[in-house]
């Protein structure tokens, strides 16, 4: 027999009430809450992307950079120490006191979280960068310079173009580290996923999305980099295969 339609009703607004409990519960006792993060996923899409931007500024300012004192340490080799022993420095200050040692000079905010996140960045781009140029063949310079080209030329044409796979795998190394320590500029005040794993509320479940996010960006930007890699370097498939 078909049951009536204000039993049917009943039937399924306990069932809604009885979820709704169960997921309260789960809330109530700081628990992994599948049913709850489901119904609360927006609430991370404006953290993502403002972690998202912390990440790709201060990765982008710190190659900026690295670049400039890179190139000024490969024509000056004497530079290549001392500003490896500076950015080695600034990369071994503790994030958190590095962020509390700003917030009196910068405050709380983006500007705070990105000299940062930035100052972490240069010591992993410098090295690669130099890396990458001492490692040109010297027959490539050779071949550059019986071709005419000038220094300026050889740099441009010849050394940075076969020293890309190694800039491009300190960028890679760069953006995954970032991602991580861009978590913690919550205690600067500039929000990102930090924020959501930081709250006490939810706790477990936060830290689970939250985490889950930052593994996913640094997975994507890795990949990004990657086939950007790839394609800024054809020769190197042609010399694999």
């Amino acid at each position: 027999m078909t049951a009536s339609l204000p039993f049917v009703l009943a039937q399924a607004d306990s069932g809604f009430f009885r979820n709704r409990s169960g997921e309260s519960n789960c809330v109530e006792d700081n628990g992994f809450c599948p049913s709850w993060i489901v119904h609360h996923l927006d609430r991370y899409v404006s953290p993502f992307w403002q972690h998202l931007f912390l990440v790709v500024v201060s990765v982008g300012i710190g190659f900026a950079i690295a670049f400039a004192l890179a190139l000024a340490a490969h024509r000056q080799r004497r530079l290549v120490t001392p500003i490896t022993q500076i950015t080695g420095i600034l990369y071994t200050i503790p994030s958190l006191a590095f962020f509390f040692l700003l917030l009196p000079i910068t405050g709380r905010g983006n500007t705070t979280a990105i000299i940062a996140l930035t100052a972490y960045t240069l010591l992993i781009l410098f090295r690669n960068i130099v890396d990458g140029l001492d490692g040109v063949p010297e027959e490539a310079r050779d071949a550059g310079r019986g071709m005419g080209l000038t220094q300026h030329q050889l740099l441009w044409r010849v050394e940075l173009p076969l020293a890309l796979p190694t800039i491009i795998t300190g960028l890679r190394i760069a953006a995954t580290t970032t991602v991580g320590l861009a978590a913690l500029a919550t205690f600067a005040g500039a929000g990102g996923l930090g924020d959501q794993m930081a709250s006490q509320k939810e706790f477990i479940s936060n830290v689970a999305v939250g985490g889950a996010l930052c593994v996913l960006m640094a997975v994507v930007l890795d990949a990004i980099l990657l086939i950007a890699q790839r394609l800024l370097t054809p020769w190197s498939r042609v010399r694999a295969a």
